[in-house]
């Protein structure tokens, strides 16, 4: 009988923790996760509770900016003592991963703190006889990272998409991985090492190294072309298709769309484009009785697009995690779409009283055995 590995996950309400808590949502049968609570660390009962119900703890918890660099460090090897408190006062064992960065190169207190953080937990380790993964991370982005904190692409996409002009403050080439990459590492990492006895530190490895303007001339491609023409840009490999799909988690869902489509009418009858493509892709259709829903699920790498040529539909999204609805209504006398953003789960229902015709583009085809297709009810 298999017996799912119980994961925990310190800053779980973070950036990488909120992507890693899903991405290990999409594996019921092997995984259960153990919620955590920022809260926790300020309650010894809580913390104890939580390190005794894991088998594995993935520390991402931290502070990488503060106006008091002092407190910053202070912090983060606060966050680590009570961890390694928590587990030695509860005789706890588990397999600990920790977040580390490629600054521990730097001469700086959020580096310096890393380092102290990784000396402590081999310290309990080798005390324990525990097993202990440092992770030096690359620069990571990825859909929802925060704006204006400590990632220049997430900043570049903020602006980019609201109404604001980015600025590169130093043109460096930078090692990026996606969350989804560095995640899927994670879990690998796990995987391989869960009945381990080690100590030891890994570099991960990054998806691919650009200069900063790179980047920006690519974002700036992918606002002209997708965010104000409606074109889906030319993307050449995964790497862009993160980067994509990075981009559109930035735009104001609820505001920019429906996006209504030019109707050519005359005496033969109607002509609509209704989508131009620098990528291939899949393209369907269906039609779809009054009252009835399609749908109800979520993709975390596809890019797709629902088109409504004939009917009333109301479509759908929520994102995973949350409970906001976003609800958009289409009229097919006025032909428009909605693009469907990654980690939303959604649904079109026919609210009309005809049949509704609806066109779907994804940017890849169908694959039964790599789907990407989730079911959550929106």
């Amino acid at each position: 009988m298999n017996t799912k590995l119980k994961i925990g996950i310190t800053g779980q309400a973070g950036f990488v923790g909120t992507h890693l808590f899903h991405t290990l949502a999409l594996y019921p049968d092997s995984y259960e996760r153990i919620p955590f609570e920022d809260s926790f660390f300020l309650s010894q009962e809580a913390l104890e509770n939580f390190v005794s119900s894991c088998d594995v703890i993935v520390h991402l918890a931290a502070v990488n900016r503060a106006e008091n660099l002092e407190e910053l460090y202070n912090t983060n090897i606060s966050l680590v003592s009570n961890l390694i408190a928590a587990m030695e006062k509860t005789s706890s064992t588990p397999l600990v991963l920790f977040s580390s960065s490629i600054q521990e190169k730097l001469d700086n207190p959020y580096g310096k703190s890393k380092v102290e953080g990784r000396l402590l937990f081999e310290a309990w380790a080798k005390k324990k006889n525990a097993s202990f993964i440092s992770l030096l991370v690359p620069n990571v982005f990825g859909p929802f990272c925060k704006p204006n904190y400590n990632s220049f692409v997430a900043t570049f996409c903020h602006k980019l998409t609201h109404g604001e002009e980015p600025q590169v403050l130093s043109d460096s080439s930078v090692k990026l991985i996606s969350v989804s990459s560095l995640c899927a590492y994670i879990i690998e990492t796990i995987e391989k090492n869960k009945t381990s006895n080690l100590i030891t530190q890994i570099e991960v490895p990054y998806d691919f190294e650009k200069k900063v303007t790179e980047i920006l001339v690519l974002l700036q491609t992918f606002k002209e072309q997708y965010f104000d023409q409606g074109s889906i840009p030319f993307l050449k490999n995964d790497d862009d298709i993160a980067l994509f799909n990075t981009f559109c988690s930035y735009i104001d869902h609820e505001k920019y769309f429906p996006r209504k489509l030019r109707l050519n009418t005359d005496e033969r009858g109607s002509f609509v484009e209704t989508i131009r493509l620098g990528v291939g892709g899949q393209v369907s259709f269906s039609t779809t009785v009054p009252g009835i829903t399609r749908g109800n699920h979520y993709h975390t790498r596809k890019i797709e697009r629902f088109t409504v040529i004939k009917g009333k539909a109301l479509i759908e999204i929520r994102k995973i995690g949350t409970n906001k609805i976003l609800s958009f209504i289409l009229d097919g006398t006025e032909p428009s779409y909605v693009d469907m953003p990654i980690w939303y789960t959604h649904n079109i229902k026919n609210i009309g009283t005809e049949d509704l015709y609806t066109q779907f583009w994804i940017n890849e085809w169908y694959d039964e055995n790599n789907p990407d297709t989730y079911f959550e009810k929106v």
